[in-house]
């Protein structure tokens, strides 16, 4: 089995860098990391230009991966009534 690189918990590490060890932490699953790079890839299948260089050849979810590793792409936080 192939390991994912960047790893969840560097995908994680990159949406919550910044914040204040007081608060909650934007990302708190890897569920939020799934979505995200999957409603990206959503993005970029229905024609949103990539923000990474050199990945033409690459899949629509590998770009959305790597533009969130590069924090070209933010994770919004939970709305104050979600949990």
């Amino acid at each position: 089995m192939a390991m994912l690189r960047p790893t969840y918990t560097d995908l994680m590490d990159v949406a919550n860098k910044g914040i204040p060890e007081d608060e909650k932490p934007v990302v708190k699953s890897r569920y939020s990391v799934v979505i995200a790079a999957s409603k990206r890839a959503r993005q970029l299948v229905d024609g949103a230009p990539a923000l990474v260089e050199d990945m033409e050849d690459e899949k629509p979810l590998s770009i959305a991966v790597e533009e969130l590793y590069e924090g070209k792409v933010k994770i919004l936080g939970e709305g104050p009534d979600e949990g």
